[in-house]
């Protein structure tokens, strides 16, 4: 199974792509999409949506796991812009048949850490750890998406191994 994970923002969207593989799920393509705020909104929902599609015709994944919209009350103008880059990364993978499955940050964070609390930063750490990745530089969007990759990969994987009753 190939999954796509999306962490997006209208800055820069992170995305990262992995199969899943044993003893470990493999990357396949990981980086940000970058849009410039000199530019107008439609313009930088283009570009995202564009890029977007690029890679799924690319890499054909099977699924998509993106970061579920989150609010905070002191920042209302984020979540709005956030929802519209949601918004246009779920139009692209419905239009391309691509399923789509949402996971709040906490959920991911607990996924990979252990805790929901943990930084961008200790997320970054593990994710290097587990996925066998350089310590290069690397935005933490890059690493929330293969967060969010394997954080669907572990949930798949757990509710297979569930016996029903």
């Amino acid at each position: 199974m190939r999954i796509l994970g999306i962490d997006p923002g209208l800055d820069i969207t992170g995305y990262g792509i992995i199969e899943e593989s044993q003893p470990q799920p493999i990357v396949i393509e990981a980086g940000v999409i970058k849009t410039s705020h000199k530019e107008p909104l439609a313009k930088r929902l283009d570009i995202i949506y564009s890029q977007i599609s690029e890679l799924i015709d690319n890499h054909k994944p099977d699924i998509c796991a993106v970061e579920k919209l989150y609010s905070h009350y002191k920042h209302p103008m984020t979540a709005i812009l956030m929802g519209h880059v949601r918004g246009v990364v779920l139009s692209c993978c419905s239009q391309k048949d691509i399923e789509i499955i949402g996971y709040p940050a906490k959920t991911a964070k607990r996924a990979i850490t252990g805790n929901g609390n943990a930084s961008k930063v200790q997320v970054q750490s593990f994710i290097n750890k587990l996925l066998n990745l350089k310590e290069a530089e690397r935005p933490v969007d890059v690493t929330d998406a293969l967060a969010l990759c394997l954080t669907h990969s572990y949930h798949t994987k757990k509710s297979k191994d569930m016996v029903r009753v």
